[in-house]
């Protein structure tokens, strides 16, 4: 690869999913296979509630990397301020978009010999990269999901049309279920409650980082 087109990188706490709550540098890239991430698009896109802003590379630490090595070296930057007792291990959360698009193996070899846990969350439509350390999929109905397999699988819900007893059949460690954020949200939080409920096998995830006003 070139090079790779980040949206926004920061160190803030993961605010969802099984490493809720940890100390992370956050590195969202460019672009989706799913959304052109323009509004006008999003009628006609295959995902359609999501939230965030990829496009481009103007947000705070974004822009455009002409390697792994010196994105991996600007991640680790964020990793090294506000900490008073270091460790010996730190810890990227990669997401997108769909960061399968630009994470490679270069990238993958970078972050580890800055000593990253890497972490990343995909939609599952590309075959996941090796090497990552913490892989979470968040399928989104009518998409074919070739990655069934990792540590982590988050249903945002409700999405009609999801097939979340085939789900149960994927191999993963934690299958999770997070309630979709918009204006219907707290009927969506009941609902998935009423889920969990009645599917002992899934977990509830909440974006603990909106409530506590994180990024």
């Amino acid at each position: 690869m070139s090079g790779y087109a980040v949206k926004e990188m920061f160190l803030t706490l993961q605010g969802e999913g099984m490493q809720a709550g940890r100390r992370a540098v956050f590195l969202r890239f460019a672009g989706c296979n799913l959304w052109t991430g323009r509004e006008q698009d999003r009628h006609k896109a295959e995902c359609q509630f999501c939230d965030t802003d990829f496009v481009g590379t103007d947000g705070d630490g974004g822009g455009k990397f002409p390697d792994a090595a010196t994105l991996a070296a600007a991640a680790r930057k964020f990793w090294d301020t506000w900490m008073e007792d270091p460790v010996d291990q730190a810890f990227v959360v990669i997401t997108g978009g769909e960061p399968m698009l630009q994470l490679d193996a270069p990238l993958i070899d970078a972050l580890h010999a800055q000593q990253f846990q890497i972490a990343v969350e995909s939609n599952g439509t590309l075959p996941a990269v090796p090497g990552i350390d913490w892989l979470c999929i968040s399928p989104k109905a009518g998409t074919t999901i070739v990655q069934r397999s990792g540590d982590e699988l988050k249903l945002v819900w409700p999405q009609p049309g999801t097939d979340y007893a085939d789900m149960e059949s994927w191999d993963f460690a934690h299958r999770l279920i997070q309630p979709m954020d918009g204006p219907s949200r707290q009927d969506n939080v009941a609902a998935a409650i009423k889920f969990v409920i009645l599917h002992p096998k899934w977990r509830l995830s909440t974006q603990v980082h909106k409530s506590l006003g994180l990024r």
